[in-house]
């Protein structure tokens, strides 16, 4: 496949991850947050499920095999993932799209930020800077007070926290027999079950209510959740980390405009003006530190 292809394929999974945020507000007129999770994400299980399924007889030639320690760790990563995806879906409901899109890209200064304070792992020079700007977009916008933030906004906020520990996570246990599509498998089966069995005590789930947002669930879970996540595997073999980390960043903006295409939600100049910041904030902590050891690699090859 050719890079301009690769990167081609991330741009349409960067769309389907920003447009999603519309599915999931719209299908909430219908369900309740944990039975959207839910059922959106065992969709998205039954999707790569093939993919799983010959992945593992790939390893299985080679003589490899998943144990118990490895399916407790991709079920700990499903929990991780279920406690993100919740508090973003009932966030959502309080918030608009463009303001979901762009409060949950806090995760990727996040992640840095909490491996050099909990982990004592080394930094880039960018991501002190970045964070700070991160929260003054977050001040903006919520209108220039944080006290303006609405309760979804706040959700959101606290769903990018399990994100950043999602990512901090899914390289290890995903790393330890090369099995990435089945643990991605088995989190999406985890959280899913967690979804349905608390939709199931708590929200009471009917299946007219589940027909109705049927089609909000499958462009989240099919689209969103298998489609684009499959996208994201094949094209990040034949392109380079730095495209790949600007290309998937639009999401947030192509939630802030689907946000406005098709909900008609509007922005301040004051908020557009925080969710660019946050956006540039989120590219800066990407892409510095691969450029900086792109140099790097070139100054030792001279």
């Amino acid at each position: 496949m050719k890079r301009a292809h690769a990167n081609g394929l991330l741009l349409v999974a960067a769309l389907i991850w920003g447009t999603a945020f519309v599915a999931q507000q719209t299908g909430m007129r219908d369900v309740g947050p944990f039975a959207f999770t839910g059922t959106r994400f065992l969709l998205g299980a039954a999707v790569i499920a093939p993919l799983a399924v010959w992945e593992l007889r790939r390893l299985g030639r080679r003589g490899t095999f998943l144990d118990a320690r490895d399916l407790l760790a991709a079920c700990g990563l499903g929990v991780v993932l279920f406690l993100g995806a919740v508090l973003q879906q009932v966030g959502i409901v309080d918030t608009t799209v463009s303001n979901a899109g762009f409060l949950t890209a806090l995760y990727v200064p996040l992640v840095p930020l909490a491996g050099a304070l909990l982990l004592r792992e080394r930094s880039h020079w960018s991501v002190l800077p970045a964070s700070l700007g991160c929260f003054a977009g977050t001040f903006l916008l919520g209108g220039g007070s944080l006290a303006a933030l609405s309760a979804g906004d706040l959700w959101v906020i606290a769903s990018a926290v399990f994100w950043a520990a999602h990512v901090m996570l899914v390289g290890h246990v995903a790393a330890r027999k090369g099995a990435s599509v089945t643990v991605a498998m088995l989190q999406f089966l985890v959280t899913g079950l967690l979804g349905m069995a608390l939709g199931l005590g708590q929200e009471g789930i009917s299946l007219d209510a589940l027909a109705r947002a049927m089609p909000s669930i499958a462009y989240a879970g099919f689209l969103s959740v298998g489609v684009g996540y499959t996208l994201q595997v094949v094209a990040q073999r034949h392109t380079r980390a730095a495209d790949a980390a600007i290309l998937l960043s639009c999401e947030t903006l192509f939630a802030a405009l689907a946000g406005r295409w098709v909900l008609g939600e509007e922005m301040s100049g004051m908020q557009l003006a925080g969710g660019i910041l946050i956006f540039g904030c989120v590219l800066a902590v990407q892409v510095l530190p691969l450029i900086g050891r792109r140099r790097d690699a070139l100054a030792e090859a001279a």
